[in-house]
């Protein structure tokens, strides 16, 4: 049997478990994802607590709808699913979607139509010149200055990888508006992290 099979089959047996009700096998799921569920809530819920909140709320929702948990993808797939739908939940009834302004973040251009603002961008790639924490940090950094509807259109689908359609349904508004919003979060964030190219983080 090879490790991918012994994967399989310990991930059945722990799923077997949990159908059956076994609360031990709930504390190891629970031991076992909440740091990657806490990690990605983070993205979207930027308070601390609230993040903490909607990862208790994921695995409780997990928990009472285990029956209909169906073996197409991993449990922690799914577990992953819930609590980025819950960090979403919490967002709307924050009212915190909202269209907010992104237009100081882009990129200006002059009647000519060359940028304002350029940097000059040296070959090669800045993770190999940098330390790659810095470098993370420093970008989610950047990415938490997009107002919240720009960043959460920018992290489901470059982050949590969703579709267009699939994230458009989840915030509720058209494709189209999407594709927008998200063409914009990404031009604003492009600018933001232009300073990785001349290595300054003080930016």
């Amino acid at each position: 049997m090879s490790q991918q099979d012994d994967i399989e089959a310990e991930e059945a047996a722990l799923v077997a478990r949990l159908k059956a009700g076994d609360e031990r096998a709930f504390e190891i799921l629970v031991r076992r994802e909440s740091g990657r569920l806490l990690a990605a809530v983070r993205r979207l819920v930027r308070d601390e607590a609230a993040a903490h909140d909607c990862v208790q709320e994921a695995f409780l929702s997990a928990f009472r709808a285990i029956d209909s948990f169906e073996p197409r993808s991993s449990i922690g797939a799914w577990l992953h699913r819930i609590a980025i739908n819950a960090a979403l939940m919490r967002l709307r009834k924050q009212r915190r979607l909202a269209e907010t302004p992104i237009d100081d973040l882009l990129p200006s251009f002059d009647a000519d139509g060359w940028r304002r603002d350029t940097v000059d961008v040296p070959d090669g790639d800045p993770e190999s010149e940098l330390e790659r924490r810095r470098v993370r940090d420093f970008v989610r950094g950047k990415i938490d200055m997009l107002p919240d509807g720009y960043r959460t259109a920018l992290v489901l689908r470059d982050l949590e990888g969703w579709s267009t359609k699939e994230a458009a349904d989840a915030l509720g508004i058209a494709e189209g508006a999407m594709k927008v919003r998200l063409h914009r979060a990404r031009a604003a964030l492009k600018r933001l992290i232009e300073p990785l190219w001349t290595g300054d983080f003080s930016a």
